[in-house]
């Protein structure tokens, strides 16, 4: 037995060493050669492939994967939802979670806090750490940023993107897709374009003026795409003029694909696909999860009756369709491939690293935006106070679960209570709920199974104990909250907050208030209360982050991304009624248009209760002069505009300086002022530094209906200088002559 057994090994290394020196006289194929052009190596995985081959690459194997192409040794695309995190595991082929042991992660900041840090830098490194864990997960597309624009505080998803402006998405965005994409890891721009409801996603139509589209709800994916390059698009649920948008021909082919250069793939949302001819010729390229609504239900093993697969490959055996509609779609797909699964070059990735609690807690940090600090108020140093009552549902609350898509499963979540206890101490520390809402749901609103009043009641209790009380409320990531698959049912606090703030501010005036939300809020109670901040869904660092601010250790910096109305209806989406939110029959007309946000407030001289761009610190600032390096200039030319920046107090910190334009005489209307640069500038105690922030003339241009291009109008035009939207600071005046 001995003796056979070393006959058989001697043959099988003979046997192994002939078959090594045949391939080594075989030429790799120029598909499997990395040092080949990507587009070679495309072109020649093409022409290898099977028309059933083709076919079964442009569409889901699973929930969350495609095939590849097993014969020719390329590989499946795994995809995980982002954008603050890489999601849990769930199982092949619906959508229970698979319960790993080893599919935690760091949870980041939501994208309203990173749009609030005004930080394109913190942009930068949030995607690379993303995509660091996601290559360690060995995820090669993640689904996400998301950069739809905030046009009504009742939109469940605001909490996923990058608050009301176009310009400030545009810079944020950019570096987040460049940091993900350096580890080999797809990022996916979402959702394209105008989803900017939850209600009737699936089925509204929008209809809203070129100008608007090309001002307001396109920039930050053109930004995304040309800046950043992001190698993936997801289409929305919802139909613009008529049409779904994720086979919508206006958007993909024209704008996307033509008009902008984006050579990477076009994908659904889960279940966004509605028809083979349309989905055939307008440019979607890969189908994802069709029978299913994205989140609770779906038609089991369905993959080859999608509207890519069988029904797309017998409209091409019978001539209806051509084949050439398929080569298109398979090329982006490898494409995608190369970059991401088959690029051998790519790190290997890490996860839940020091360095990512660092940049989480960084990103929490410079985000929180302190809204109202009158009698200083905060910070809250340590020994100021013997009993600091804290209350609220969301102090304990683990807010990376719910909204939808974007649950985590964080290592851990640190609670503002646990923040709290750490920087401050257990014995100076009375928490009590207040109220209560039930577990995450994305259908229905659970009931927390606690009393109400029985929680008052003992709220009251320990508000009357406590030197200073810290209200932790706002919304969660519940159904009709902060929640993907609907939207909020009003502005106000739910479970009772405002009335509770109220009764507690009557026992103890002492009283400060932390709101924790994606979205604006109604505040009947803010007269009364000196001290307020808009915090955010903060990830895995939340408590550090938050007891850091509010006892003083870090100095808040963040602005609002998106303005606060004083009331729903000075909001422009809900000024014009039903008609322009949240649509009659079908149809919603923006009838708003260009007029979003701040652009609203200003024009139609309705103020906000809390502007776009505002922000208060612990210390101060002052403003000097603004210059320009000259005062005419062409299209062609930027504007280098100049000015001081003074820390005039005791306490280092962030001051976020804007720059907005106005136009003189314009030739259609136009906003009052319009965001234009921005830099976040960071000083000592009694530091002065000169600033100075480079705008491209060709900025200032509008969007001409009439010629369907940019149009810049030789003009007077003047450059604001500002801490807000509202409060400007110095003004350049400048002419553009062409």
């Amino acid at each position: 037995m001995k003796h056979s057994f070393l006959r058989i090994n001697t043959l099988s290394a003979v046997l192994l060493a002939m078959t090594a020196q045949v391939m080594a006289q075989e030429p790799t194929p120029p598909y499997l050669d990395d040092n080949q052009p990507i587009e070679v190596r495309v072109e020649d995985a093409l022409s290898r492939m099977t028309l059933k081959e083709k076919i079964a690459i442009i569409h889901a194997q699973s929930k969350f994967s495609s095939p590849g192409c097993p014969r020719l040794g390329i590989p499946e695309l795994w995809m995980s939802d982002g954008p603050h995190g890489v999601r849990m595991e769930f199982v092949w082929d619906n959508w229970d979670h698979a319960d790993w042991t080893n599919d935690s992660c760091t949870a980041y900041p939501a994208l309203t806090c990173l749009a609030a840090t005004f930080n394109p830098e913190l942009a930068f490194k949030y995607g690379n750490a993303i995509g660091q864990e996601a290559r360690y997960r060995e995820k090669d597309v993640i689904l996400g940023p998301g950069v739809n624009i905030y046009r009504t505080p009742l939109s469940g998803r605001n909490f996923e993107y990058m608050g009301e402006d176009p310009y400030l998405s545009s810079r944020m965005v950019a570096p987040y897709v460049k940091g993900m994409q350096q580890n080999g890891v797809a990022a996916c721009l979402k959702h394209f374009a105008l989803n900017n409801q939850e209600k009737d996603r699936d089925k509204i139509n929008v209809e809203v003026s070129d100008r608007a589209l090309y001002e307001i709800y396109l920039p930050a994916f053109k930004a995304g795409v040309q800046e950043g390059g992001v190698w993936t698009v997801m289409g929305s649920y919802n139909k613009f003029r008529g049409q779904y948008c994720s086979h919508n021909d206006l958007l993909i082919n024209q704008i996307l694909k033509k008009d902008w250069g984006f050579d990477g793939v076009m994908m659904t949302d889960w279940g966004s696909a509605h028809d083979t001819d349309e989905a055939a010729r307008n440019g979607l390229d890969l189908e994802m999860g069709s029978w299913t609504n994205g989140l609770t239900w779906g038609l089991s093993s369905a993959y080859d009756d999608y509207y890519l697969a069988q029904p797309f490959l017998k409209k091409i055996e019978s001539g209806e369709l051509p084949e050439s509609l398929l080569d298109e779609k398979v090329r982006r797909v490898l494409r995608l491939t190369f970059r991401t699964s088959m690029n051998r070059n790519r790190p290997y990735g890490c996860k839940l690293t020091p360095e990512h609690a660092e940049i989480a807690r960084k990103i929490a940090e410079e985000g929180i935006v302190l809204l109202k600090n009158e009698n200083h108020f905060f910070p809250i140093e340590k020994g100021r106070y013997q009993k600091i009552a804290v209350i609220g549902e969301n102090a304990v609350k683990q807010l990376s679960l719910g909204g939808g898509s974007s649950e985590l499963k964080p290592q851990k979540e640190i609670s503002p209570l646990e923040g709290m206890i750490e920087k401050y101490g257990k014995e100076h520390i009375l928490f009590t709920l207040g109220y209560a809402s039930g577990e995450p749901n994305y259908s229905n609103e659970l009931p927390s199974g606690l009393d109400a009043d029985s929680l008052v009641q003992e709220a009251l209790k320990v508000a009357r104990e406590a030197d200073v009380v810290l209200f932790f409320g706002g919304l969660n990531k519940n159904f009709q909250q902060d929640c993907e698959g609907d939207d909020r049912r009003s502005m106000d606090l739910p479970f009772g907050q405002n009335e509770l703030i109220e009764k507690i501010i009557q026992v103890n005036p002492n009283t400060g208030v932390i709101l924790i939300s994606g979205n604006a809020v109604s505040m009947p109670w803010l007269s009364q209360i000196d001290g307020l901040m808009q915090s955010w869904y903060l990830g895995s660092q939340a408590g550090t982050a938050t007891a850091n601010i509010i006892c003083g250790e870090a100095n808040p910096s963040g602005k609002l991304p998106f303005s606060i109305p004083v009331k729903l209806e000075d909001n422009s989406a809900h000024y014009f009624g039903a008609e322009s939110y949240p649509g009659v029959n079908g149809t919603q007309y923006y009838k708003d248009d260009i007029l979003v946000g701040y652009r609203w407030h200003d024009t139609k001289k309705i103020d906000p209760l809390f502007p776009f761009g505002y922000g208060l610190s612990y210390t101060t600032f002052q403003y000097g002069k603004a210059r320009t390096d000259k005062k005419t200039y062409r299209a062609d030319e930027s504007v280098k505009i100049s000015f001081t920046l003074k820390n005039t107090g005791d306490t280092p910190g962030a001051e976020t300086v804007q720059v907005y334009m106005s136009q003189k005489k314009p030739s259609v209307l136009r906003p009052v002022k319009e965001l234009k640069g921005f830099k976040k500038v960071f000083l000592q105690a009694g530091e002065e530094q000169v600033v100075e922030i480079e705008i491209p003339v060709r900025s200032f241009a509008f969007y001409d209906e009439q010629t369907a291009d940019w149009k810049l109008e030789n003009d007077s035009y003047s450059l604001h200088v500002a801490s807000s939207s509202k409060a400007i600071q110095a003004t350049a005046k400048i002419q553009v002559k062409n």
